[in-house]
Order: C-alpha cells, then structure tokens, then sequence
C-alpha cells in the first residue's frame, strides 16, 4: 500500500511531468473509482489544466483551474504515463488524455483508489478527520502526549490512526518503532516523555530518508513512469528475517488485522 513517502514521490514525479498540462477528455472504464456523479466528473475536468501538486496525508491534491481534484491510491493505485497507442489492460479504470497527445492512466488492480472533486476553498486542515502532517511544528512530542491521554491502544494503532498523524501506514510504523526501542503491541500509556519525543523524532527521520530513497517497493508498489522505492533496502524491521541491528530473529506479531515486525532484543 502506498504511504505518504511513495504518495510523495508519485506527486512529484507526476509534477515534473504534466505541470499546466490540459486535460482534453477523460475516459471513465470502471465508474465507481469516482465519488462524483461520473458524468459531471468528465464535464468539469475536461480543459482544465494541472496547476499545483498538493499531498495531505496519502491523498494527491492536483490544484486544476477551479477546483481541486482529488485522488486516493488506496491499496494498489498507480498512475502512468503512456501514449494513446499502448493497449489498455484490465486494470486501467480512468484515462486523461492530455494536450500534448500523452495519456495519464489510473491503473488498480484492487479497485479501491478513489477519485473526487471539491471546491478551491476546501480546507484539508481536518478533512477526513485527518491529523497533522508528520514535518509539520504541530506534530511535536506535547501533542503526542496529549493526544495518548487516557487512550490504551498498542503503538501500532497509534500510529496507524490516521487522525493522529496523517500517512503512516504499516511498513512506516514498524520501522518507526524499531528505530525508537519500543515494541508494537506495548500500550501508549506505558511510554515515557522521552519515548514521546522519539516518536517525533523518528517519524520525521524515517519519512524523511524514505523519501529521498523514492518510497518502499514492497509487494507490487510503482509510482508513475515505472519510478520504483529503494527504501526497503534499509527496513530494519519490516518484512526482515533477521534484525539489522543485532541480527536476531525478527518476530511478527498481529495487532488489529495488521503484521507487525519488531526485534525482541532491541525493542524492549
């Protein structure tokens, strides 16, 4: 599943490659990726151009000419870029093709992404419930602590919790809480305040280096143009058979529905 560093790198690949380009007709496969009526959705993006590259949490904010659209990758979405010669496959659902004869394909295998148009004046701040993003001053180690008061959930969750902080998802929160010592089932509630902080801290390193590294290629994550992650080359813990610190069997663990990897010897 894309998170924020490959939701990141998708964005940024995607804006050097079709910033201000126009949209001459779109051509919906499987209609229900879309939120809007599907009709209307072909309507208003048809001549409108890309005008700005937003990311709030994994969603992808493109800033078009009147509104801003608005696209979920879920668990298997990918955009490529490709000439209206290639021949679609099955997974192809939505194509935009663009004024300079290059289409943009939304591709999934899953069919989960979805797509939909909100107003300019949309404040993301709090959509969907949304917490703060993992670089912004908001996320600091005094919100973590207020925000853990009187809740009993293992670190995982936590940090999975999309309104906590918004973008991590599995691999991130494993590696997160490996780089701070702490386990994944422990309670949020037996962490100390300089546990708190190195939660900051490391979410903001790991997410970081992730996306200078162009994301994780676990499983059958692309980003657009065939870009792939190179940051599972440094995963310590996730999808690890030994623990690249010490070298240990790395343990897996299930906390609410998901696997969670750790080091039974450095992460206490």
């Amino acid at each position: 599943m894309p998170e924020l560093p490959e939701v990141e790198t998708v964005l940024r690949t995607l804006e050097g490659q079709i910033s201000d380009r126009e949209i001459i007709s779109v051509n919906i496969l499987y209609p229900k990726i879309v939120e809007n009526d599907p009709e209307d959705f072909i309507k208003k993006l048809t001549h409108q151009h890309f005008r700005g590259f937003h990311r709030r949490g994994k969603y992808l904010l493109f800033e078009m000419d009147d509104f801003f659209f608005v696209s979920h990758l879920r668990m298997e979405g990918k955009y490529y870029l490709q000439q209206p010669e290639d021949p679609y496959d099955r997974h192809t659902h939505v194509v935009f093709q663009l004024d300079d004869g290059r289409q943009l394909r939304y591709h999934d295998t899953r069919k989960f992404g979805r797509m939909e148009i909100v107003p300019l004046q949309t404040d993301f701040s709090h959509w969907h419930d949304l917490g703060p993003e993992p670089f912004d001053d908001a996320f600091n180690a005094a919100y973590v602590h207020a925000f853990i008061h009187n809740r009993n959930v293992p670190l995982k969750k936590l940090l999975l919790n999309q309104s906590f902080v918004a973008g991590i998802g599995n691999i991130y929160a494993d590696e997160i809480l490996a780089a701070c010592h702490l386990r994944p089932g422990r309670s949020c509630r037996r962490i100390t305040r300089n546990d708190e902080e190195h939660i900051v801290t490391m979410t903001k390193a790991i997410l970081k280096a992730a996306i200078a590294a162009g994301g994780t290629t676990i499983r059958s994550y692309t980003s657009s143009l065939g870009v792939t992650g190179r940051f599972q080359l440094e995963c310590s813990v996730h999808a690890q058979k030994k623990c690249k610190r010490c070298g240990h069997d790395i343990k897996v663990k299930w906390i609410g529905g998901r696997s969670s990897y750790y080091c039974p010897l450095c992460q206490k």
